[in-house]
């Protein structure tokens, strides 16, 4: 509504100024963050489908060794080990194998983050809030994906892997 009122105010300065177009304060704001805005959707988006590959990986990972070590696992429940210590057997391996991961993550998120500063608003590339969160965010994504495998390896019936030996 004002558009009119502020092309007259600028003509009784100078009559030569081309006026192509009107805008509010709004429309402008919304026009130079819609790049960073897309760049951060489509990053969180990537990062949820990298850790759902990673999580999805290490399940697969740990099914298989799961799978491989049935026997073993049997011998030892025929032998007294205790369901709970074949799951704290098998989540201990998914954990291990995250931590080596989380460290090898740390250390190149530190190293080559200031390529991504460009990108970041209101964080820093090293933050060390945001990268806490993220590893955690990983631990409890792995946490999930080594139980399963363990809980299945801790239900293993001891005598029907006796017999297959």
């Amino acid at each position: 509504t004002m558009a009119g009122a502020v092309q007259d105010a600028i003509w009784s300065v100078d009559r030569d100024q081309t006026i192509t177009e009107t805008f509010t304060y709004e429309e402008a704001m919304r026009e130079a963050l819609a790049r960073p805005r897309l760049l951060t959707v489509l990053l969180g988006i990537f990062g949820m489908i990298g850790l759902a590959l990673g999580a999805l990986g290490l399940y697969g990972v740990l099914a298989f060794l799961v799978a491989q070590r049935t026997r073993e696992i049997g011998v030892r429940l025929a032998l007294g080990a205790r369901p709970g210590d074949v799951l704290r057997m098998v989540v201990s391996r998914g954990l291990g194998l995250t931590a080596v991961g989380i460290a090898i993550g740390g250390v190149l998120a530190l190293a080559l983050g200031r390529f991504m500063a460009g990108v970041l608003y209101g964080v820093e590339p090293s933050d060390p809030q945001t990268l806490l969160l993220v590893s955690l965010v990983l631990l409890t994504a792995a946490t999930l994906a080594s139980w399963i495998p363990a809980r299945r390896a801790s239900r293993v019936d001891p005598a029907v892997t006796l017999r297959e030996e």
